[in-house]
């Protein structure tokens, strides 16, 4: 992978979280499709096409680290990734496709959260999942139903999914 080193900032999900989360979605996600918005690292968009994912889409708007994203998409011959240049919360604001699974671990010190809760129902197929991060204990209300949540250290993580 290349280097994330001119993205200060940058808190990529932490190893043991990921691999929590991805017992929780099942060890394969096969002809799925999922969206990473605030990819960051692309650690989690990554991990999913690795996983047999049919399609991911990410979201990074910070130009640095949407070059690094760029350029480990091409060094890993990632067919399946597609990376757009964009804030996670207006692509959800704008794009009209569903997806399988969302991820949406967007910067802590922001305001992300709740609209993106509001938003992301309209985003998700039929038994879809959403994965959240936070920095602070999150408050899923209807629409979302907690089907998983945890905490390791500062990070709050929950998988949601419709009621």
């Amino acid at each position: 992978m290349i280097s994330f080193s001119d993205a200060p900032g940058l808190r990529p999900t932490p190893d043991r979280v990921r691999e929590t989360l991805f017992n929780w979605l099942g060890q394969t996600l096969y002809g799925r499709t999922c969206l990473d918005l605030f990819a960051g690292s692309g650690a989690l968009g990554f991990e999913a096409a690795s996983r047999g994912a049919e399609r991911v889409v990410m979201i990074e708007k910070n130009p640095a680290v949407f070059r690094v994203l760029q350029g480990n998409v091409k060094k890993l011959g990632c067919a399946n990734v597609f990376i757009q240049d964009q804030d996670g919360l207006e692509f959800a604001l704008h794009d009209a496709k569903c997806y399988d699974v969302i991820f949406a671990d967007p910067p802590f010190q922001g305001d992300y959260l709740p609209k993106l809760l509001e938003i992301l129902p309209q985003r998700l197929n039929e038994n879809g999942v959403l994965y959240v991060e936070s920095g602070t204990k999150i408050g899923a209300a209807q629409p979302w139903q907690v089907l998983k949540s945890g905490r390791a250290g500062q990070v709050h993580y929950q998988l949601l999914g419709l009621l």
